[in-house]
């Protein structure tokens, strides 16, 4: 179910909606709300040897497979400074030389509830590897070659695709 789906009454001033799960919310009284999408920002952590950072999630969505550290951009953040704070969060790992890779849709059910997002994909290095560590949500993490990965044991559609662009465009030719 979508968020818009979820109401039937206007949340302004309680009446009956004439068209319930429509999107944007349209109330008689005047209020109008838009159900816009929940902005991630995840990153393609690499290190010197070539390998880059995954984890395996703890909880669900997904459950066991495996990620890129990242996580929702809070109100007041930039995609960029989210990216950071949830890698630091979730693997005690600093980022350097971080590039915008591109931007890609997802859904993230959570709850009975599934939010529409739109994730933000980076691609940085480590500044310390030995640093990481299982942090927030991460029952482990390994250092995997980006073609040495089934996309099948990857948990979001959005980070197969992130994928994909790194093996047809490498980073350094992506990003120079």
């Amino acid at each position: 179910m979508f968020p818009s789906e979820l109401f039937r009454h206007c949340p302004r001033c309680g009446a009956a909606l004439e068209r319930p799960g429509a999107a944007p919310l349209d109330c008689s009284c005047g209020f109008t709300l838009y159900f816009n999408p929940a902005i991630g920002a995840a990153s393609f952590v690499r290190r010197a040897d070539g390998r880059y950072l995954f984890l395996r999630r703890a909880r669900d969505p997904g459950k066991g497979l495996l990620t890129v550290p990242g996580g929702f951009v809070d109100i007041g953040e930039t995609a960029e400074v989210a990216v950071r704070r949830e890698v630091f969060e979730e693997v005690g790992v600093q980022l350097e030389n971080l590039r915008y890779v591109c931007s890609l849709t997802n859904e993230y059910p959570y709850k009975g509830v599934t939010y529409p997002v739109c994730d933000f994909m980076f691609h940085a290095d480590a500044v310390d590897p030995d640093a990481a560590h299982a942090g927030d949500g991460t029952a482990s993490f390994e250092w995997r070659r980006l073609d040495d990965l089934d996309p099948a044991e990857l948990a979001f559609p959005s980070v197969r695709r992130g994928r994909e662009l790194l093996l047809a465009n490498p980073p350094d030719r992506l990003f120079a």
